[in-house]
C-alpha cells in the first residue's frame, strides 16, 4: 500500500473516484467523489491532504469534492465515471458542520 493510500484511510475515506468536470473557464476540472466513513470529514480536509501531498502535482489536485453515498460501478466492479460525469448519483447527507 502506497503513501497516499495511507493518508486517505487517515481522513476517513470509505471510497473515492476521480472524474473530470466540464468548467467555464478552464475547459474542465478534477472532481473528487467521495464517499465518507466518517461524517465529520470535510472538503477543506481532503484538499489540505492533497496540497500537502509531494506525489500530486497542483493541477491535478481535485477542484471539486461532492460526498455520494456509493461510487456507480458496472457489474464487473469497473467504476462508471461517466454516471459521475452526467450526476447519476446519490448524494451523501453530511451535517452541517459550524
Amino acid at each position: 500500500m502506497g503513501r497516499c493510500s495511507r493518508g486517505v484511510e487517515q481522513l476517513q475515506v470509505a471510497e473515492v473516484a476521480v472524474a473530470g468536470l466540464p468548467d467555464e473557464r478552464l475547459g474542465q476540472i478534477v472532481a473528487a467523489f467521495v464517499v465518507p466513513a466518517d461524517t465529520s470529514l470535510t472538503a477543506e480536509e481532503l484538499d489540505q491532504f492533497a496540497l500537502a501531498n509531494p506525489q500530486l502535482a497542483r493541477f491535478k489536485r481535485p477542484r471539486r469534492y461532492v460526498f455520494i453515498k456509493e461510487v456507480p460501478k458496472s457489474a464487473v466492479g469497473k467504476i462508471l465515471r461517466r454516471k459521475l460525469q452526467v450526476e447519476e448519483y446519490e448524494l451523501y447527507d453530511l451535517p452541517v458542520q459550524q
